[in-house]
């Protein structure tokens, strides 16, 4: 298993991968980040300054928080996902950048391998990033033929497929509502159980069938595809991530400095509920985003994901 904070390098894929890591993928990223010029406005980052992305992704966060802090400064990269790591080494190879094959909840320990006790300010967007969605192999998409594997890691974990085939129909629907508030939870629960002692459910196109075969019809149609809360659920759940998230925000205060300012972009209630609690916090922050900042009408016809992104900032006291 992956010791927490991974490995870390000067813009270079991380060392010490597990055995079964996947090759490296250093395709060009599809990625467009959201609410970007938001979020840096929020973070007042300065040249010279030392910033943590906690979610790479396809780097254009870390992109902008470079330009931001300039050649004086550092910025340090965390994602759990090996192809990520891979394209980041590659773009931004000679620039003061970090990249750590680590969990944004391990921030404390990235910090350490490097040897930095606080940081002026940290990023978080949370969620699933659009080259993950476009790697067919992960099942992140409803018409993908790979495996429902779901993970962040594909080195770590258990994926997908495998808590479909065997958790009891009771354990699927509460993890259905918890994770992806699916009303129907119960009704694709009893499916699933029935479609499975007649075969294997493996990959996402067929989870994604089984899932709209057992939700009634919408009239009219529904915006949005009869399993995305289902897939929501299962992949929170396979990636601990609403557990990784309050842990992050208990712990990135303490490496925060005096004044230095967090911002979180969420991509749904259960996320953004998380992080607005811990803000209410007065002892420990001081809240910058009284409401969630929204993408405005462009950037939504430009980027449809972003129509569900919020993003919330606070400084920390003292």
């Amino acid at each position: 298993m992956r010791e927490p904070g991974g490995a870390v390098n000067d813009a270079a894929p991380a060392d010490g991968a597990a055995p079964d890591a996947p090759p490296p993928r250093r395709a060009a990223t599809v990625h467009t980040p959201v609410l970007a010029a938001e979020a840096l406005g929020l973070l007042a980052l300065e040249p010279g300054m030392t910033v943590v992305d906690g979610t790479l992704g396809g780097g254009g966060h870390t992109r902008l928080l470079l330009d931001a802090v300039g050649p004086t400064g550092r910025v340090i990269a965390c994602d759990l996902d090996h192809g990520a790591i891979e394209r980041a080494a590659a773009e931004f190879a000679g620039r003061p950048v970090r990249l750590a094959h680590a969990n944004f909840r391990d921030i404390p320990e990235v910090l350490d391998a490097v040897g930095i006790d606080t940081v002026d300010a940290v990023l978080l967007d949370i969620g699933l990033s659009s080259d993950q969605l476009a790697d067919h192999e992960r099942g992140f998409s409803f018409d993908a033929d790979g495996p429902l594997d779901l993970r962040f890691d594909v080195s770590e974990g258990e994926p997908a497929w495998r808590l479909v085939a065997r958790l009891r129909p009771e354990t699927l629907a509460d993890i259905l509502h918890r994770f992806g508030e699916e009303r129907y939870g119960k009704r694709i629960a009893r499916r699933i159980a029935t479609v499975r002692e007649k075969e294997p459910i493996r990959t996402a196109r067929q989870f994604a069938r089984i899932v709209a075969g057992a939700v009634p019809p919408q009239h009219p149609p529904a915006r949005i595809h009869p399993a995305t809360r289902s897939f929501q659920a299962l992949r929170i759940a396979v990636n601990e991530e609403l557990k990784s998230l309050s842990i992050a925000l208990s712990r990135i205060p303490g490496r925060l400095r005096p004044g230095g300012r967090l911002a979180v972009i969420s991509f749904h209630s259960l996320e953004d509920r998380i992080v607005k609690q811990a803000f209410l916090n007065a002892q420990t922050w001081e809240r910058l985003t009284r409401s969630p900042v929204e993408a405005g009408p462009d950037e939504v016809a430009r980027n449809p994901r972003s129509r569900s992104a919020k993003l919330r900032a606070a400084r920390r006291q003292g």
